[in-house]
């Protein structure tokens, strides 16, 4: 049989792309049509890269001429997405400060697995130990852990009204004001997400909530350096930041990175020290013995070499590992020597926190140009 475009385009005519509220042919999302016999070949051109949208499309296309024109029609339809000319952009998203928030404190990790959110966690309980307000927002999109940490993993924000707008009411648990894209998926549920859509989660969990009155905002960054730490940046003008590592090389490599991203001259976010985590291993039966497992202060040599303060070491502590999975950080437990830990890091946390405030001007929020379709990052 041959197949007529005629008769293709009638049948087109009868399908609507989501979100256009025309049908195909008045939206112009119909490019070509092709006929060999009983062959078509569509062409469509659609604004969204929306996997879900493109199937839909395909789908619908296909139905239609087998419907409406020939029931054994073979179809192929070819989708391109509409990606508008690069324009010059400036200051794409400016920094905002939030009203009420003294300080915020980034706190990063050159790679995964080196503890960078019990450290938080357990700095931000210390923190609130000491008489402090805190806050403390999961900036790991793809690795939510504070919730489970606080045991508030089951907990979803509620709204209040702040003046004549709602806004989302963090968590708060331990004296900690706590907001984590954990809150609004399933535990079993994977989060994959491209960056605009993570760093729109981010903006709203930052500027759509109720944070009220904080001495401190911490922001437990991804591992590594990307997409989000540059979001978070962008958005904010941060205080300092924090580096965690474990001593030994590979993760020190890593952390010098996570160093270096702060102190780029486009970036120049004041970089508060580095902490130490699992610096060693003290058996509960040998209390005076230290086992240097992944190395010997390999944090503080590492500290020294790009002159940045060194804020203190934390032990591998079985007990730090369980009290963050039951939800009640380490740092919780009194007359410890985790408890005595934490405190002596979250004192000079504080007091680089003090110094830089004294001695160097509030941190702008980077700005993002984009020239060209390439990402340039000006201060």
């Amino acid at each position: 049989m041959k197949l007529e475009k005629t008769d293709i385009l009638k049948a087109l005519e009868t399908i609507t792309v989501a979100g256009e509220g025309k049908n195909m042919i008045e939206s112009g999302a119909v490019k070509n049509v092709i006929t060999f016999g009983d062959e078509v070949i569509v062409d469509l051109e659609l604004s969204t890269p929306a996997l879900h949208i493109k199937k839909r499309a395909e789908v619908d296309v296909m139905k239609a001429i087998q419907d409406k024109v020939y029931e054994k029609a073979k179809v192929k339809v070819n989708i391109k997405v509409e990606t508008p000319a690069a324009q010059p952009q400036k200051n794409v998203i400016k920094g905002k400060v939030i009203p009420g928030i003294k300080n915020i404190i980034a706190v990063a990790s050159g790679k995964g697995g080196v503890g960078k959110s019990t450290v938080t966690s357990n700095l931000a309980v210390t923190l609130a130990k000491m008489g402090f307000k805190v806050g403390l927002l999961d900036a790991d999109i793809y690795g939510p852990s504070v919730p489970i940490m606080f045991d508030v993993e089951r907990e979803r924000p509620l709204s209040v009204k702040v003046g004549d707008k709602s806004k989302m009411k963090p968590i708060e648990n331990y004296g900690v004001k706590i907001l984590s894209i954990g809150f609004f998926t399933q535990p079993n549920q994977a989060v994959v997400w491209r960056g605009p859509m993570a760093a729109k989660a981010l903006n709203q969990m930052i500027f759509d909530a109720a944070w009220g009155e904080l001495d401190f905002m911490l922001i437990d960054l991804p591992p590594g350096t990307g997409d989000i730490h540059l979001s978070i940046m962008q958005s904010l003008p941060i205080t300092g930041a924090v580096v965690v590592s474990t001593p030994q090389n590979v993760a020190l490599a890593d952390a010098r990175k996570g160093v270096a991203m702060f102190q780029q001259d486009s970036i120049n976010v004041p970089v508060l020290g580095i902490i130490e985590n699992m610096a060693y291993f003290t058996p509960e039966e040998l209390p005076n013995n230290k086992y240097y497992i992944f190395g010997k202060e390999g944090a503080k040599y590492l500290a020294e070499d790009i002159d940045v303060p060194f804020l203190g070491e934390i032990p591998l502590v079985q007990s730090i590992r369980e009290a963050g999975d039951v939800g009640r950080p380490a740092a919780l437990q009194t007359a410890t020597p985790i408890e005595k830990a934490f405190e002596e890091l979250t004192r000079n946390v504080v007091q680089e926190v003090v110094s830089r405030n004294e001695n160097l001007p509030p941190t702008e929020a980077i700005k993002i140009t984009t020239m060209a379709g390439c990402s340039a990052i000006k201060k």
